[in-house]
Protein backbone atom coordinates (compact mmCIF):
# COMPACT_ATOMS: atom_id res chain seq x y z
CA UNK A 1 0.00 0.00 0.00
CA UNK A 2 0.69 3.41 -0.65
CA UNK A 3 1.06 6.21 2.29
CA UNK A 4 -0.64 9.82 1.55
CA UNK A 5 -2.28 12.66 2.66
CA UNK A 6 -6.28 13.13 2.05
CA UNK A 7 -6.13 17.05 0.76
CA UNK A 8 -9.99 17.32 -0.89
CA UNK A 9 -12.55 15.40 -0.47
CA UNK A 10 -16.08 16.14 -3.07
CA UNK A 11 -18.90 14.12 -3.40
CA UNK A 12 -17.95 11.09 -1.67
CA UNK A 13 -14.28 11.17 -3.59
CA UNK A 14 -11.03 11.72 -1.63
CA UNK A 15 -8.63 12.68 -3.23
CA UNK A 16 -5.13 11.56 -1.91
CA UNK A 17 -1.58 13.18 -2.38
CA UNK A 18 1.15 10.84 -2.52
CA UNK A 19 4.97 11.24 -3.13
CA UNK A 20 4.02 10.62 -6.87
CA UNK A 21 0.68 12.37 -7.60
CA UNK A 22 -3.14 13.18 -6.54
CA UNK A 23 -5.09 9.17 -6.93
CA UNK A 24 -9.30 9.96 -7.31
CA UNK A 25 -10.03 7.33 -4.09
CA UNK A 26 -12.74 6.31 -2.64
CA UNK A 27 -13.11 5.16 1.26
CA UNK A 28 -13.81 1.18 2.28
CA UNK A 29 -17.59 0.72 3.26
CA UNK A 30 -15.69 -0.96 6.93
CA UNK A 31 -15.45 3.07 8.12
CA UNK A 32 -19.11 3.43 7.18
CA UNK A 33 -19.92 0.45 9.37
CA UNK A 34 -17.35 2.34 11.81
CA UNK A 35 -19.17 5.28 11.60
CA UNK A 36 -15.40 6.83 10.41
CA UNK A 37 -15.75 9.71 8.16
CA UNK A 38 -12.06 10.07 6.31
CA UNK A 39 -11.22 14.15 6.77
CA UNK A 40 -9.45 16.33 5.12
CA UNK A 41 -5.87 16.05 6.24
CA UNK A 42 -5.86 12.85 7.01
CA UNK A 43 -2.81 10.89 6.67
CA UNK A 44 -3.73 7.67 5.07
CA UNK A 45 -2.92 4.35 3.27
CA UNK A 46 -4.18 3.50 -0.31
CA UNK A 47 -4.49 0.96 -2.18
CA UNK A 48 -4.25 1.07 -6.26
CA UNK A 49 -6.93 -0.39 -8.67
CA UNK A 50 -3.94 -1.48 -11.44
CA UNK A 51 -7.53 -1.24 -14.01
CA UNK A 52 -8.18 2.18 -13.96
CA UNK A 53 -5.95 3.77 -11.38
CA UNK A 54 -8.07 5.06 -8.94
CA UNK A 55 -7.65 4.09 -5.61
CA UNK A 56 -9.31 2.79 -1.94
CA UNK A 57 -8.35 4.49 1.10
CA UNK A 58 -7.53 1.28 3.39
CA UNK A 59 -6.46 2.60 6.49
CA UNK A 60 -6.63 5.81 8.21
CA UNK A 61 -3.41 6.52 10.73
CA UNK A 62 -3.88 7.89 14.00
CA UNK A 63 -5.06 11.50 14.17
CA UNK A 64 -2.82 14.27 15.91
CA UNK A 65 -5.57 16.67 16.11
CA UNK A 66 -9.17 17.08 14.70
CA UNK A 67 -11.83 20.49 14.27
CA UNK A 68 -14.85 20.08 14.05
CA UNK A 69 -15.24 23.53 12.10
CA UNK A 70 -14.12 23.31 9.65
CA UNK A 71 -14.04 19.48 9.61
CA UNK A 72 -10.17 18.94 9.37
CA UNK A 73 -7.25 16.59 10.61
CA UNK A 74 -3.63 16.71 12.05
CA UNK A 75 -3.36 20.67 12.03
CA UNK A 76 -0.42 22.01 14.03
CA UNK A 77 -0.87 26.02 13.42
CA UNK A 78 -3.70 28.02 13.35
CA UNK A 79 -2.82 31.82 11.28
CA UNK A 80 -6.01 34.13 12.30
CA UNK A 81 -6.59 36.62 9.46
CA UNK A 82 -8.38 39.66 9.98
CA UNK A 83 -8.43 43.09 7.60
CA UNK A 84 -8.08 46.19 9.51
CA UNK A 85 -10.28 47.86 7.26
CA UNK A 86 -12.84 46.32 4.81
CA UNK A 87 -14.38 44.45 6.51
CA UNK A 88 -13.03 46.59 9.73
CA UNK A 89 -11.00 44.69 12.37
CA UNK A 90 -13.50 42.05 15.12
CA UNK A 91 -11.36 41.73 17.67
CA UNK A 92 -14.34 40.17 19.21
CA UNK A 93 -14.18 37.53 16.60
CA UNK A 94 -10.43 37.41 16.87
CA UNK A 95 -10.08 36.69 20.58
CA UNK A 96 -12.58 33.81 19.80
CA UNK A 97 -11.21 32.22 17.29
CA UNK A 98 -7.58 32.42 19.62
CA UNK A 99 -9.52 30.72 21.94
CA UNK A 100 -10.82 27.79 19.89
CA UNK A 101 -7.60 27.62 18.56
CA UNK A 102 -5.93 27.44 22.17
CA UNK A 103 -8.42 24.73 22.85
CA UNK A 104 -7.17 22.52 19.96
CA UNK A 105 -3.60 22.90 21.17
CA UNK A 106 -2.51 24.83 18.17
CA UNK A 107 0.28 26.74 17.19
CA UNK A 108 -1.13 30.21 16.92
CA UNK A 109 -0.52 33.24 14.17
CA UNK A 110 -2.40 36.41 13.95
CA UNK A 111 -2.05 37.89 10.13
CA UNK A 112 -3.85 41.68 9.96
CA UNK A 113 -4.47 42.05 6.70
CA UNK A 114 -4.95 44.61 3.83
CA UNK A 115 -2.67 47.28 6.38
CA UNK A 116 -1.96 49.41 2.90
CA UNK A 117 -5.42 51.22 3.45
CA UNK A 118 -4.23 52.68 6.89
CA UNK A 119 -1.43 55.14 8.73
CA UNK A 120 1.19 53.21 10.53
CA UNK A 121 0.02 54.26 13.99
CA UNK A 122 -3.12 52.19 13.24
CA UNK A 123 -1.67 49.42 12.48
CA UNK A 124 0.40 49.92 16.00
CA UNK A 125 -2.69 49.85 17.99
CA UNK A 126 -3.62 46.46 16.74
CA UNK A 127 0.09 45.32 17.24
CA UNK A 128 0.14 46.46 20.84
CA UNK A 129 -3.13 45.38 22.11
CA UNK A 130 -1.62 41.65 20.96
CA UNK A 131 2.12 41.75 22.00
CA UNK A 132 1.77 40.48 25.57
CA UNK A 133 -0.13 37.28 24.09
CA UNK A 134 3.50 36.00 22.58
CA UNK A 135 1.78 35.22 19.51
CA UNK A 136 3.85 36.36 15.70
CA UNK A 137 1.60 39.30 14.56
CA UNK A 138 2.58 39.95 10.55
CA UNK A 139 0.75 42.50 8.93
CA UNK A 140 0.30 42.16 5.46
CA UNK A 141 -0.95 43.88 2.00
CA UNK A 142 -1.62 41.69 -1.11
CA UNK A 143 -1.40 45.35 -2.70
CA UNK A 144 2.19 46.03 -2.03
CA UNK A 145 3.41 42.42 -1.06
CA UNK A 146 4.15 43.57 2.71
CA UNK A 147 4.96 40.99 5.59
CA UNK A 148 4.05 37.68 2.66
CA UNK A 149 7.93 36.60 2.74
CA UNK A 150 7.12 36.72 6.57
CA UNK A 151 4.12 34.77 6.67
CA UNK A 152 5.64 31.89 4.02
CA UNK A 153 8.22 31.76 6.82
CA UNK A 154 5.29 31.43 9.27
CA UNK A 155 3.87 28.36 7.00
CA UNK A 156 6.91 26.60 6.69
CA UNK A 157 6.76 22.62 8.06
CA UNK A 158 3.51 23.13 9.50
CA UNK A 159 -0.18 22.36 8.48
CA UNK A 160 -2.08 25.53 8.60
CA UNK A 161 -5.66 26.53 8.45
CA UNK A 162 -6.57 29.95 7.83
CA UNK A 163 -9.10 31.18 10.36
CA UNK A 164 -11.20 34.33 9.59
CA UNK A 165 -14.31 35.82 8.48
CA UNK A 166 -15.11 36.50 4.86
CA UNK A 167 -13.60 39.10 3.20
CA UNK A 168 -10.66 39.56 4.97
CA UNK A 169 -8.04 38.10 2.02
CA UNK A 170 -7.40 34.48 2.80
CA UNK A 171 -7.77 33.31 -0.36
CA UNK A 172 -5.81 36.44 -1.71
CA UNK A 173 -3.18 35.83 0.50
CA UNK A 174 -2.88 32.69 -0.55
CA UNK A 175 -2.42 33.53 -4.17
CA UNK A 176 0.35 35.80 -3.62
CA UNK A 177 1.98 32.78 -1.46
CA UNK A 178 1.83 30.62 -4.47
CA UNK A 179 1.30 31.52 -7.76
CA UNK A 180 -0.59 30.37 -9.95
CA UNK A 181 -3.13 29.33 -7.44
CA UNK A 182 -5.66 31.51 -8.92
CA UNK A 183 -7.85 30.83 -6.26
CA UNK A 184 -11.12 32.79 -6.94
CA UNK A 185 -11.65 36.01 -4.44
CA UNK A 186 -14.52 38.06 -3.74
CA UNK A 187 -14.92 41.75 -2.45
CA UNK A 188 -16.78 43.33 -0.06
CA UNK A 189 -20.17 43.94 -0.15
CA UNK A 190 -20.74 47.69 -0.07
CA UNK A 191 -24.45 47.60 1.60
CA UNK A 192 -23.58 45.29 4.43
CA UNK A 193 -19.42 45.70 4.31
CA UNK A 194 -19.68 42.04 4.84
CA UNK A 195 -17.19 39.92 2.72
CA UNK A 196 -19.04 37.35 0.33
CA UNK A 197 -17.77 33.57 0.60
CA UNK A 198 -15.61 32.53 -1.85
CA UNK A 199 -14.45 29.53 -0.67
CA UNK A 200 -16.97 26.62 -1.08
CA UNK A 201 -15.16 23.34 0.00
CA UNK A 202 -12.18 22.66 2.31
CA UNK A 203 -9.13 22.10 0.64
CA UNK A 204 -5.86 21.12 1.71
CA UNK A 205 -3.10 23.27 -0.74
CA UNK A 206 0.59 21.37 -0.89
CA UNK A 207 3.22 25.03 -0.73
CA UNK A 208 6.40 22.37 -1.18
CA UNK A 209 5.36 19.31 -0.02
CA UNK A 210 6.17 19.93 3.52
CA UNK A 211 4.41 22.66 4.15
CA UNK A 212 0.38 22.79 3.86
CA UNK A 213 -2.27 24.96 4.04
CA UNK A 214 -6.09 24.83 4.45
CA UNK A 215 -8.43 27.15 2.43
CA UNK A 216 -11.58 27.36 4.85
CA UNK A 217 -15.35 28.95 4.42
CA UNK A 218 -15.00 32.10 6.18
CA UNK A 219 -16.62 31.96 9.60
CA UNK A 220 -18.99 34.61 11.68
CA UNK A 221 -19.69 32.94 14.89
CA UNK A 222 -17.84 29.97 17.06
CA UNK A 223 -20.28 28.19 19.97
CA UNK A 224 -17.50 28.20 23.28
CA UNK A 225 -19.48 25.28 24.82
CA UNK A 226 -16.63 23.29 25.25
CA UNK A 227 -15.78 25.22 27.81
CA UNK A 228 -18.07 24.07 30.53
CA UNK A 229 -16.79 26.32 33.70
CA UNK A 230 -15.65 29.60 34.11
CA UNK A 231 -12.66 29.13 35.60
CA UNK A 232 -11.26 27.34 32.43
CA UNK A 233 -12.16 30.35 30.36
CA UNK A 234 -8.07 32.38 31.44
CA UNK A 235 -6.44 29.38 30.48
CA UNK A 236 -7.18 30.69 26.60
CA UNK A 237 -6.07 34.20 27.62
CA UNK A 238 -2.11 33.76 27.86
CA UNK A 239 -1.27 36.76 29.18
CA UNK A 240 -4.69 36.15 31.75
CA UNK A 241 -3.51 32.92 32.66
CA UNK A 242 -0.11 34.42 33.56
CA UNK A 243 -1.34 35.75 36.98
CA UNK A 244 -3.88 32.98 37.61
CA UNK A 245 -2.76 32.32 41.12
CA UNK A 246 -1.55 35.74 42.31
CA UNK A 247 -4.71 36.43 42.96
CA UNK A 248 -6.28 37.45 46.82
CA UNK A 249 -8.69 34.14 46.05
CA UNK A 250 -7.36 31.27 44.78
CA UNK A 251 -10.39 30.60 42.47
CA UNK A 252 -10.48 33.97 41.09
CA UNK A 253 -12.21 34.78 37.27
CA UNK A 254 -10.67 38.11 37.29
CA UNK A 255 -14.58 39.35 37.19
CA UNK A 256 -15.57 41.50 40.30
CA UNK A 257 -13.36 39.28 43.43
CA UNK A 258 -11.97 42.28 45.34
CA UNK A 259 -7.41 41.99 45.50
CA UNK A 260 -7.79 40.62 41.84
CA UNK A 261 -4.17 40.97 40.07
CA UNK A 262 -5.29 40.83 36.34
CA UNK A 263 -7.83 43.86 36.88
CA UNK A 264 -4.62 45.15 38.60
CA UNK A 265 -2.47 44.37 35.27
CA UNK A 266 -5.31 46.20 32.63
CA UNK A 267 -5.49 49.20 34.90
CA UNK A 268 -1.56 49.51 34.82
CA UNK A 269 -2.26 48.87 30.90
CA UNK A 270 0.09 45.24 30.85
CA UNK A 271 -3.24 43.64 29.77
CA UNK A 272 -4.94 45.37 26.95
CA UNK A 273 -8.11 46.45 27.94
CA UNK A 274 -9.92 45.24 24.73
CA UNK A 275 -8.90 41.50 25.32
CA UNK A 276 -10.09 42.05 28.97
CA UNK A 277 -13.13 43.11 27.82
CA UNK A 278 -13.66 40.26 25.34
CA UNK A 279 -12.75 37.45 27.84
CA UNK A 280 -15.58 38.96 30.48
CA UNK A 281 -18.61 38.16 27.55
CA UNK A 282 -17.31 35.51 27.05
CA UNK A 283 -17.12 35.01 30.73
CA UNK A 284 -21.07 36.04 30.66
CA UNK A 285 -21.43 33.43 27.76
CA UNK A 286 -20.40 30.73 29.38
CA UNK A 287 -22.58 31.62 32.59
CA UNK A 288 -25.43 31.50 30.47
CA UNK A 289 -24.52 28.42 28.50
CA UNK A 290 -24.33 26.90 32.32
CA UNK A 291 -28.12 27.51 32.80
CA UNK A 292 -29.23 25.74 29.99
Amino acid sequence: MIEGIIIKGIGGFYYVKTQDKVYECKARGLFREDNIIPLIGDRVKIRINEEDGSGYIEEIMERKSQLIRPPVSNVTQAIIIMSIKKPDINLWLLDRLIVLAEHQRLNIGICINKIDLVQEDERNLIEKAYRETGYPIIKTSCKTGEGIVDLIDLLKNQVTVFAGPSGVGKSSLLNRIKPGLELKTGDVSKKTTRGRHTTRHVELIDLDGNSFVLDTPGFSSLSLDFIEREEELSKYFKEIDEFNGKCKFINCIHFKEPGCEVKKQVEKGNISRERYENYLMFLEEIKANRRY
